[in-house]
């Protein structure tokens, strides 16, 4: 089991992913705003971090570049889930040290199969051993 913060501005949004994040039997932790969601970060050390990108206070762009700069938490794989559709957002998103970009809306496997490949902990596949 994993332990995935989710920042997000929107209740419905925190909710529907926060469902999704602990179907697939994770603990999900959550911030409204991407000040928050970086101080949670720093303080919780999530294995992951799926972060918004249209947000008050601290953007996601903005959130997700301090995260990565910031050497207690740079390690921590960040997907961006976002309703920027744009590739000038993708690749700016990317360039802040995002690891995965993905779009809303999306569905449960896009989500689910994004956290599985970035978590690490995916299945390898059959051992060579």
């Amino acid at each position: 089991m994993a332990r995935i913060l989710i920042v997000d501005d929107s209740p419905s949004q925190l909710m529907g992913i926060r469902r999704i994040v602990e179907k697939l039997g994770h603990e999900a932790l959550t911030a409204e705003d991407g000040a928050a969601g970086v101080e949670a970060a720093k303080r919780e050390l999530p294995d992951l971090i799926l972060m918004d990108v249209v947000m008050p206070n601290l953007n996601g762009f903005q959130a997700t570049r301090s995260i990565s700069r910031e050497p207690t938490t740079k390690h921590i794989p960040v997907i961006l889930v976002t309703t920027k559709d744009q590739e000038t957002d993708r690749m700016w998103g990317m360039r802040q040290g995002a690891r995965a970009y993905l779009t809303k809306p999306f569905s449960e496997e896009e989500l689910s199969e994004v956290i599985a490949s970035n978590l690490g902990g995916g299945d390898p596949g059959p051992s060579a051993a």
